[in-house]
């Protein structure tokens, strides 16, 4: 995928602007943070961030997707989360970052120099309140996960990471009309739902056939059945209803 280039782009005009830490900020607080931001862009498979690194800037995630990791004493490496477009790196306060944040696909950052940013945050209540309400997302988001490794079936924990892309999509630029991005390789999935690749494949390829996705290439998918898709997912309620 072709990462568009942000140079020069104002606030306003930035994709994940409604989404964003910067989503309640009036036109003055927009200045403040345009005054202070730069990009930075990452290929797959850099390391942003490595786990009890100074934390120098803090950043919200524009475009790509990058994983949360942590790396145990025995070497072995367990992923726990995704960050998608408008999710926040850094915590104001903390002066680590606690876990390896690596590039999964190619990344772009909007980034903030740590210092500074948490003197806006204090002085301004906009974007303390998204923060806040950016940290109960990512702690949903953790519970959901909890769910999905320790409850789901491989079939609907394919679905659900199918829907999670999905509604986070219209941030992600296609290089396909009418296609969805598939930011990771099948073997990265299946680290990330606890999966073997031989299983992720395998589940792909049956909700292809049910006719609920297609496949435009490797790397981009289509909806063909949103019923069948959260029908697939296991969950008894429907998103669309939840607001």
């Amino acid at each position: 995928m072709t990462m568009p280039v942000l140079e020069g782009v104002t606030c306003n005009e930035c994709p994940i602007r409604h989404r964003a830490v910067c989503a309640r900020c009036d036109d003055d607080e927009l200045g403040k943070l345009e005054g202070m931001k730069t990009y930075r862009s990452y290929k797959a498979g850099d390391v942003i961030l490595w786990r009890g690194e100074p934390l120098e800037f803090v950043a919200s995630l524009v475009y790509g997707v990058a994983s949360l990791s942590k790396t145990l004493e025995d070497g072995r490496t367990q992923m726990v989360g995704l960050l998608l477009p408008s999710d926040f790196i850094g915590r104001p306060g903390r002066t680590e970052i606690e876990f390896d944040v690596t590039a999964t696909s190619d990344v772009t950052l909007c980034c903030f120099d740590r210092a500074p940013f948490e003197a806006l945050v204090n002085d301004t209540p906009h974007v303390a309140q998204r923060l806040m309400e950016l940290a109960l997302d990512e702690l949903d988001a953790a519970r959901d996960w909890m769910l999905l490794l320790g409850r789901k079936t491989a079939q609907e924990k394919i679905a659900t990471f199918i829907d999670m892309l999905v509604r986070r999509s219209h941030s992600e630029p296609s290089e396909v009309p009418g296609a969805i991005p598939l930011p990771m390789t099948r073997d990265q999935i299946a680290n990330y739902l606890g999966l073997t690749l031989e299983t992720v494949s395998r589940q792909f390829s049956a909700l292809k056939k049910r006719g609920v996705i297609d496949f435009t290439d490797r790397h981009h998918f289509q909806i063909i059945d949103n019923e069948g898709l959260r029908l697939a997912t296991g969950d008894d309620s429907d998103p669309a209803l939840a607001g």
